[in-house]
């Protein structure tokens, strides 16, 4: 059994609103993780499979995510953090079983839901969650791993304008949604201390040299046009 938290209602089975009933509730600070946007993100800033020197570090992560929270010494009045990772685990997991172990020896919950159709997601579940958080706890900040605008820039701009503060943590490349929020606030994963062991090979928009920077191709350009033809002529 995974050490999960719970997303349902006790009592009726229902996914609880994120509404202010007056409770005298506990202040928490949330880090959700959209583990395949990640980890698709990733492949496409750097132009290649990920490896492990360009994979982010938990570890690190979470001592950042902590320290926002008021650090492991943190005084009686500090609120409870809590992180989640919500990944799609295929038929033949291979190495998932000692990441996930992992992440779990880090402290995080893992929200793990087969993945057995190409468009199965855990979006909603990680909607769900926050939503649940949002009612059992006076949800103070909230930290988004995630690009995936479509289906996060209105319900977290709602959570904003209740009053979390709502911190999307992505690549600039794809999050676009947070960067021009007037609601949202953005990190570049890459800037969190520690998130990475070297720099990754990318060059960012939003920061880039005076004098400019070469962007080279993410695939041979023999290559694409042989399956833009094909494609063309199937």
């Amino acid at each position: 059994m995974l050490d999960t938290p719970d997303t349902l209602d006790g009592a009726t089975g229902a996914r609880p609103d994120a509404v202010d009933d007056g409770r005298d509730r506990p202040a928490l600070d949330l880090l959700i993780w959209d583990a395949p946007n990640i980890d698709m993100t990733l492949s496409t800033v750097i132009g290649a499979r990920p490896t492990a020197a360009s994979r982010p570090r938990f570890d690190a992560i979470a001592a950042w995510f902590v320290e926002g929270a008021g650090g492991v010494g943190a005084a009686p009045d500090a609120p409870d953090v809590e992180a989640c990772v919500f990944a799609n685990i295929p038929p033949q997991p291979g190495s998932l079983q000692r990441w996930v172990e992992a992440l779990r020896g880090f402290g995080y919950s893992v929200f793990a839901r087969p993945k057995s159709q190409p468009d199965d997601d855990i979006d909603q579940d990680m909607l769900d969650h926050i939503a649940v958080r949002a009612h059992s706890h006076r949800l103070r900040r909230l930290l988004v791993f995630s690009g995936d605008g479509r289906n996060f820039a209105e319900p977290l701009e709602e959570l904003a304008r209740q009053g979390t503060q709502v911190v999307v943590v992505a690549f600039s490349e794809v999050a676009g949604y947070a960067i021009g929020s007037d609601l949202l606030e953005f990190i570049d994963i890459e800037d969190v201390p520690g998130a990475f062991t070297e720099p990754l090979d990318r060059v960012r928009l939003d920061a880039l040299p005076p004098d400019g920077a070469w962007l080279r191709p993410t695939r041979s350009l023999r290559d694409f046009v042989a399956g833009f033809t094909a494609r063309r002529n199937g």
